[in-house]
């Protein structure tokens, strides 16, 4: 098995960064470092490559992905920090200018690579660039291609837990919103809050089920429908998305209901406003730490010629605050 930058990195006692840079060719690097490391490099079978790299990683938010998006912007930003301690820099990448598609601008800006943020929809040209030999990695997106990898959360076992946790604080009237059923991300927690319903023993009532579009308010227009349209009301709630969370909260609220004593609920992604708003709101949290620096090892493993695994799948964290016991 081809051994990656970390594992020449324990080999020669350097920093992943420091092996990265004498791939590179970086000056800065120590004559006696860098011939330890091209030592290692060279009993491990690698070869440096003949053309001349740029050092820059492209950046892309597939789909409907907002620049702003409190989850991915986490992730990005940690990230963009371990990629340049491993010397490259960013670029991002949009498929309006010229309107060339990303293989064209990923090509012409001669990237070394690209990270891809998911998003709800498959695009033609982020399944070309997928297909092409440029290294990728997908953020919540499943890249198939022979150069490509993804990371993303086990969101199927993340809804798992939730209701677990409801069940265990003995509530049974369980509602769900979710998001979107056509983005991957929404249709696998809704898969996992239906499996765990099963497991469990619990009916999940189509009239407490309701799905946004991951915005504040989807999550409100979603618990309006739940609350009005059933003349009991569930004991606890799911919500596929912090931001829904927030949108549902302010509709139980102005029902007149509180929180937790009349519904709990729980949200999912941590971004950090959840912590500090009104009433903190009880969470999964996604590790968006550990997804960001392992996409740049991940990625850069790629480049470099290292053959790594082709996904990764992360656990989630339950973080109890305010809106539920």
């Amino acid at each position: 098995m081809k051994k990656t930058i970390k594992d020449i990195a324990e080999m020669t006692g350097v920093s992943p960064g420091t092996v990265s840079k004498v791939i590179n060719n970086y000056s800065d690097v120590g004559e006696s470092t860098r011939r330890k490391v091209q030592e290692a490099l060279k009993k491990v079978g690698y070869r440096t490559k003949l053309h001349t790299k740029k050092n820059i990683i492209g950046v892309i938010y597939g789909g409907k992905v907002e620049f702003n998006h409190p989850f991915f912007v986490d992730v990005i930003n940690m990230f963009s920090k371990e990629i340049g301690f491993l010397g490259y820099d960013l670029l991002f990448i949009s498929r309006l200018v010229d309107n060339k598609d990303y293989l064209q601008r990923c090509k012409e800006a001669q990237v070394d690579g690209c990270i891809i943020v998911g998003g709800e929809e498959s695009e033609q040209s982020l399944q070309e660039l997928d297909r092409s030999d440029i290294p990728c990695i997908g953020i919540d997106i499943k890249l198939k291609g022979d150069s490509s990898s993804y990371i993303m959360t086990d969101n199927i076992n993340l809804g798992k837990k939730v209701i677990e946790h409801f069940y265990l604080l003995g509530h049974r009237e369980i509602a769900y919103i979710g998001g979107r059923k056509s983005a991957m991300v929404g249709s696998e927690r809704t898969l996992g809050f239906h499996r765990a319903m099963t497991e469990f023993g619990l009916d999940a009532h189509e009239k407490w089920i309701e799905h946004g579009d991951f915005s504040e308010k989807s999550g409100y227009q979603a618990m309006k429908k739940i609350l009005f349209q059933s003349d009991n009301i569930p004991r606890a709630l799911f919500v596929a998305s912090d931001l829904m969370a927030f949108g549902a909260m302010a509709a139980i609220k102005q029902h007149g209901l509180k929180i937790p004593s009349d519904i709990a609920v729980v949200g999912c992604d941590d971004i950090e406003i959840s912590r500090y708003i009104e009433q903190p709101l009880s969470t999964m949290k996604q590790d968006k730490d550990k997804i960001g620096r392992l996409a740049a090892y991940m990625l850069i493993d790629q480049i470099n010629g290292f053959k790594g695994t082709s996904s990764v799948i992360v656990d989630s964290e339950l973080v109890i605050r305010n809106t539920c016991g």
